[in-house]
């Protein structure tokens, strides 16, 4: 294979207001599932409940970003890989290992034991059942049965062409294999469009991102349009993707300092993964101390309810990351 022109390795901020908007989407999702509370209405329970499809945009942005990370390192042997699957592995096992360890002594039970072992090998996305030890953590496995065919995911569309025909089949395995098998989004093949979709973004983005920049009221109505499709058609793969697609396109083109683009959103995104994972755990132990009601049952204490968990989850996500560097740094100076 021809070697593959190395690029720069350009960090695009706007994703991370997009990462913060999906997160506390879906923590505002799972506080609404998880709680009786006295509201309705079509904020409440259609809009609200509809973030659960903000895993989508996950998707198409962890493509995305790994592309933009190891694409041309893959294609041109910059990286082994050994030291690629190493990086994964140490990104995301501690965290997710702690959680486990947690979740399996509160449940202190043989299935709990077994599913947490299943959940410390981050293969549990090839099972197919879904896990109940840490339930979120469903996603973690899709996320990482991505990587392991990240290799030959970049090969695949390692041309736009090659791109073009492997999102086409994508979007065909997705809808067919959907409705014949009986799969859904926790399966690698039903989600694989979304990051090939991910993938052709990061093949165009430079066209994109002049695009965006330009024609910003564009991109607006482009968002506008791609919302009110998905209320007026329903959650269907392809209005899942547009939305998707006009979402990235308005942030690849964010200015420099914004609404997408803060200190607080920079902040946030860096532990979007951690706050998704931990945000269920913090919620059961509110749960049990009863805050979760302690203002009735209202849209005061649905917002109460939302925001501790989210500074909960922060608050767990920043100190287990300080507390690990510090031991890394130790076992280091050991060493």
């Amino acid at each position: 294979m021809a070697e593959i022109k190395s690029q720069n390795k350009k960090r695009y901020d706007g994703l991370d207001g997009l990462r913060t908007i999906a997160c506390i989407g879906i923590v505002m999702m799972h506080m609404r599932a998880n709680n009786s509370y006295a509201i309705s209405g079509f904020a409440y329970d259609t809009v609200i409940a509809s973030f659960t499809n903000f895993v989508f945009l996950f998707m198409v942005i962890s493509a995305f970003g790994m592309c933009c990370g190891y694409y041309d390192r893959i294609l041109n042997n910059k990286i082994t890989l050994e030291d690629f699957y190493r990086k994964r592995y140490i990104k995301i096992l501690p965290f997710f290992t702690f959680l486990v360890i947690i979740d399996v002594l509160m449940e202190h039970s043989v299935s709990a034991l077994i599913e947490g072992f299943a959940d410390i090998t981050l293969l549990f996305g090839l099972f197919p059942n879904e896990i109940s030890v840490i339930g979120v953590g469903w996603f973690l496995g899709l996320i990482f049965a991505f990587y392991l065919i990240f290799p030959f995911f970049c090969v695949l569309i390692g041309n736009k062409r090659r791109a073009w025909i492997a999102f086409t089949i994508a979007v065909a395995m997705n809808i067919v294999f959907g409705f014949y098998f009986e799969i859904s989004r926790s399966n690698i093949v039903y989600s694989l469009c979304f990051f090939v979709a991910g993938g052709l973004i990061y093949l165009y983005r430079e066209q994109l991102e002049e695009l965006s920049k330009k024609y910003r009221v564009l991109c607006t109505a482009f968002i506008a349009v791609a919302v009110i499709l998905y209320y007026a058609m329903g959650s269907y793969t392809l209005t899942e993707l547009l939305i998707d697609l006009s979402l990235i396109l308005f942030a690849i083109g964010s200015k420099s300092w914004g609404l997408l683009q803060n200190r607080f959103t920079r902040f946030f995104s860096s532990i979007s993964m951690e706050i998704y994972l931990s945000h269920m755990v913090i919620f059961r132990v509110i749960q049990k101390l009863r805050l979760n009601t302690i203002m009735g049952s209202g849209w005061l204490q649905y917002f109460i309810t939302v925001i501790v968990v989210l500074i909960g989850a922060a608050i767990l996500a920043v100190v287990f990351k300080k507390c690990w560097k510090l031991l890394q740094n130790r076992l280091v100076r050991r060493a």
